[in-house]
């Protein structure tokens, strides 16, 4: 059955189960990581421009920290469609990437459910600080670490951090990461490392079938901070990018596109809607002959209605939960590969756990530094899925969560449990 409306934990504790049952692994663990630790609801008031107050629901799902802090890749989410379930699930799944790279970190997230368009930039930043307030007994360095997603940025996460900060009565720029680089000592190569690692991940994948990169034509839904920098590196290394979406619009030109010529949504709104070249829908970029697609919008994209109509030779999933259960499934009986999530954008959680070993060494590395040691991190994760993956009879997913269950139900059996 798909669902193509089936929530983010509802996706999450389906492929846990399935892929537990490949692994030694005891029941009691798996039935602990299928709820949060804790899940902090909020209630965020917020006076608008005009005077009027409103009340907004925030959440906070902190899933498993038996590794480390509770942690998000792509964090604090402003968005009309968050809610507990949604956070929970995206909890779910950073526990399992952290785990996959090897990182002292569990999973978190965060979100308020509201249209960051509908608020003005004086009233997001009162929304952000009152947010990190109502937060302030749950959240910190060494307990719980948030970063932007959709509908925050750097200055988003700067604004919760200096909150915080004066909470605390000390600056504490280690509550959050992916700040502004320059002005509060962030890692370099935070924005684009979720791109980059999908490109990395992208560029192993197609290594592993004996594929050419250079001959492969690739179709990217969502053109913003992810997309872009995929798009830009892969085509760097010799690949046809030749289709490319933002929200409304997408373009399509077999000949390839120019990635490095159009500026991603997050800066240049509406830059792919005024690009010279053929229209397509969102929808139909997905149905497009090529080699590989990567989604990396927003989830359930592709679903047990749709999946028929994909034409791509691989899919690898930049964006959160694209693939239903469902779809998942039937691409394995058509021997497509998926190449999941947890592995292909964990660059930005990635460079998070390089940015806290440049605040303890109080000394920033370079951005030639942070890609080096990005490239290794991925690979070796690669490494890690591939060895799980072959003879093993479990889809790519199943493997690549196999992995996680494996170390974290280590850690737990050394920790022991707490009576």
């Amino acid at each position: 059955m798909d669902v193509a409306a089936e929530s983010a934990v509802a996706t999450a504790r389906r492929q846990l189960g399935q892929a537990a049952a490949h692994i030694d692994i005891d029941g009691g663990v798996i039935d602990r990581l299928k709820y949060p630790t804790k899940l902090q609801q909020v209630s965020v008031p917020l006076r608008r421009d005009d005077g009027t107050l409103e009340v907004f629901t925030g959440y906070r799902a902190q899933h498993d920290d038996v590794r480390g802090p509770y942690k998000e890749g792509g964090g604090l989410r402003y968005h009309p469609d968050v809610d507990a379930e949604e956070c929970i699930g995206l909890s779910m799944w950073m526990t399992w990437k952290c785990a996959v790279m090897d990182l002292p970190f569990g999973g978190g997230k965060a979100g308020i459910t509201v249209d960051p368009k509908t608020l003005s930039d004086g009233v997001v930043e009162r929304f952000t600080r009152r947010f990190a307030e109502e937060l302030r007994d749950v959240v910190g360095p060494k307990r719980d670490v948030s970063a932007p997603d959709m509908g925050t940025g750097p200055q988003e996460v700067a604004w919760f951090m200096d909150a915080y900060s004066m909470q605390q009565g000390e600056t504490t720029p280690g509550v959050v990461t992916r700040k502004p680089t320059r002005v509060i000592g962030e890692s370099y190569g935070h924005e684009e490392a979720p791109g980059r690692s999908v490109a990395i991940v992208t560029r192993a994948a197609t290594e592993y079938y004996d594929w050419n990169i250079e001959d492969a034509t690739i179709a990217i839904q969502g053109f913003g901070s992810v997309g872009t920098n995929t798009a830009r590196l892969l085509d760097g290394w010799g690949a046809d990018v030749v289709a490319v979406s933002e929200v409304d619009s997408a373009i399509y030109d077999l000949d390839g596109l120019n990635p490095e010529s159009m500026e991603g949504h997050d800066e240049q709104p509406d830059m792919v809607s005024g690009y010279n070249a053929p229209r397509r829908t969102n929808a139909e970029l997905l149905e497009l002959d090529v080699d590989i697609l990567i989604p990396s919008a927003v989830g359930t994209v592709l679903t047990a209605e749709n999946v028929d109509n994909v034409r791509a030779d691989m899919i690898v999933e930049g964006a959160n939960g694209p693939t239903t259960f469902a779809a998942d499934a039937i691409f394995e009986e058509c021997g497509v590969p998926v190449i999941p999530d947890i592995l292909a954008n964990a660059g930005g959680v990635t460079v998070s756990y390089f940015d806290g070993l440049q605040d303890i060494n109080r000394r920033q590395w370079s951005l030639q530094r942070v890609h080096e040691e990005l490239e290794e991190e991925m690979l070796k994760a690669w490494d890690a899925v591939r060895t799980e993956y072959e003879g093993s009879g479990m889809t790519r997913r199943d493997a690549t969560i196999a992995v996680a269950l494996s170390r974290i139900g280590d850690a737990k059996e050394m920790r022991g449990l707490c009576l």
